[in-house]
C-alpha cells in the first residue's frame, strides 16, 4: 500500500472532510471533496472508516463507482448514516479492490443531529489534505465543505 500511495496515484488527495475544523452532521447532508485535477486515477470506490471497531467494523463503500472528474459530491444521509463520534476517515479506493486505498483523509468527527456545519472558509486547498504529495495547482471548486442549509 505504501509504495502504491507514494506513485503516480500520490496526487489524488481528499480535500474534505478531515481535521478539526472539517467534520459532517449525522443524519444529514454532507459533502466529499478531492483533488481531481492532479491524479491519473479515473474512477475510484468512496468508502468510509473508522479505527474504532465498536462504530464501524470495517470501511464501508458507499460509492461503488465514482468519476475523478467530479471534484466533490454531495453525500446524502441515506448513502451514509453513521453515529456521531470520532475518528473517522473518508477513502478513495481501487474499484475492483477496496483495500488498494490511493487516499485517505485525515480523521474527522461526525457531529450530532442539529449541529452546525463547518465554515466554508474552513475548507483547505490541496497542500492542508491528508495524502498524496502536494503540487500546489489545484484548489478547490465549488462545492464548499457545508453541505446544506438548514430551516
Amino acid at each position: 500500500l505504501a509504495a502504491l500511495v507514494g506513485s503516480t496515484v500520490a496526487q489524488l488527495e481528499i480535500i474534505s472532510p478531515g481535521g478539526p475544523d472539517l467534520w459532517w452532521v449525522a443524519e444529514s447532508d454532507n459533502v466529499v471533496s478531492w483533488t481531481c485535477k492532479t491524479s491519473t486515477v479515473q474512477q475510484f470506490t468512496v468508502l468510509i472508516a473508522n479505527q474504532n471497531t465498536a462504530i464501524l467494523t470495517a470501511p464501508q463503500a458507499f460509492i461503488a463507482q465514482q468519476n475523478n472528474f467530479d471534484c466533490s459530491k454531495l453525500i446524502t444521509k441515506d448513502q451514509v448514516n453513521m453515529q456521531p463520534g470520532t475518528g473517522y476517515t473518508i477513502q478513495l479506493a481501487n474499484i475492483f479492490n477496496e483495500t488498494d486505498v490511493y487516499a485517505e483523509s485525515q480523521p474527522f468527527e461526525i457531529k450530532a443531529l442539529g449541529a452546525a456545519y463547518p465554515a466554508t472558509s474552513a475548507t483547505p486547498t490541496n497542500s492542508q489534505s491528508a495524502t498524496g504529495a502536494v503540487s500546489g495547482s489545484s484548489t478547490a471548486t465549488g462545492a464548499a465543505a457545508s453541505g446544506s442549509s438548514t430551516a
